[in-house]
């Protein structure tokens, strides 16, 4: 058996005629910056993260970092990342000229209160919570140390589409959030894409200027911004995505239970943590083993593509080594040698499971 990590050829397949239609009427009106498509995509997902305002960006990246610019951080003061995440989290910190710290992860991968609050000083401006693999992170606790701190609290919910804590869905967790449309989200476009979800009016609209080279009209610029504008095509195609996404976040926590079921007395292998009250997107399921690259290699000689996410935490990435040497006693970074993502998504069947956990099973 073949079982992939991710099948979007197939996902394509089921959605064929939608997209195909409202990609050609994009092209018919000719319509490929700003057109209709996008604001109704903002709208759309606006009301879906229940957020007053969805501001649509180029990528991921872009709507992390003019979402920190927009909120006017102290230029040199410091924000709290997560030692454990995608280096687009860090690059948006830099991008605006703030320093960073690495907090430690807690069991479920995400950012620790603690870790956090530890390392908090008065050069602090913001922490950004990231929702890893589709796990919300713990807002309660960090909003209240943010709270108490007089500090920004952020979300990087790129990876967490369609997750929720006690029924509310991130994007509308914090004083802000940023997401992702990468073509492999659980909510991916044909190509680049990101958005920035907020409920204060004038961080939104000083969002969109920046993204839109700091103009208010056409041709009148108040301030210098950057290029970075979703383009009509992957609204049209994102329309339609949105559309499944609460049925591909079910199928994708139906798949996680059955791995759960399968594996869960498995030794040798740690299975992903998942609070009371939570409702995970399950981007990824990431288990851990002391035998990580040989499970890996193993897995992919029976036909499994599986991941690791990710092989290094950010202290250890060349980039900002400096930092390391407060971060050696991490869990991040020893957690970082053990990390296996297994296939799950919509394209799954029950059997591509069991077949996986089966190999699983034999490799131990």
């Amino acid at each position: 058996m073949k079982v992939k990590f991710l099948d979007l050829s197939k996902q394509y397949e089921g959605l064929k005629h939608e997209i195909d239609s409202a990609v050609r009427t994009v092209f018919e009106k000719a319509q490929f910056i700003k057109g209709d498509e996008v604001k109704s995509f903002e709208n759309n997902f606006s009301n879906y993260c229940d957020a007053a305002h969805c501001v649509a960006c180029g990528n991921g990246t872009d709507a992390l970092t003019y979402l920190l610019k927009a909120m006017d951080l102290k230029r040199g003061s410091t924000v709290i990342v997560p030692a454990n995440t995608f280096i687009a989290t860090a690059e948006a910190v830099l991008a605006n000229g703030l320093k960073i710290k690495f907090a430690d992860i807690d069991d479920d991968y995400n950012i620790s209160a603690e870790s956090v609050e530890n390392l908090i000083d008065e050069d602090v401006s913001g922490v950004i919570a990231v929702h890893l693999y589709g796990m919300p992170a713990r807002m309660e606790q960090l909003s209240k140390i943010t709270d108490s701190s007089g500090i920004k609290l952020i979300e990087d919910a790129a990876q967490a589409h369609g997750a929720e804590i006690d029924g509310k869905r991130v994007g509308s967790l914090a004083d802000g959030a940023a997401f992702s449309f990468y073509p492999g989200k659980v909510l991916g476009a044909a190509g680049d894409a990101g958005a920035v979800t907020v409920n204060d009016d004038k961080i939104a609209e000083k969002v969109r200027m920046l993204c839109d080279h700091g103009r208010s009209e056409k041709y009148f610029h108040e301030f210098s911004g950057g290029n970075s504008r979703m383009d009509t095509v992957q609204a049209a195609v994102l329309n339609i995505k949105l559309k499944y996404l609460e049925m591909w976040v079910e199928r994708r926590n139906e798949v996680a239970e059955l791995y759960m079921d399968l594996l869960q007395d498995v030794q040798g292998i740690e299975l992903p943590s998942v609070r009371s009250g939570i409702r995970h997107s399950w981007h990824l399921f990431v288990i851990r083993t002391d035998n990580r690259d040989r499970l890996v290699e193993y897995l992919r000689d029976e036909g499994i593509q599986c991941g690791v996410h990710y092989p290094y935490s950010l202290p250890e990435q060349p980039a900002f080594k400096k930092h390391l040497k407060y971060c050696r006693d991490y869990r991040a970074v020893a957690w970082s040698k053990k990390y296996v993502s297994l296939p799950i998504g919509e394209h799954l069947s029950d059997d591509m499971v069991h077949y996986v956990a089966s190999k699983i099973k034999k490799f131990i």
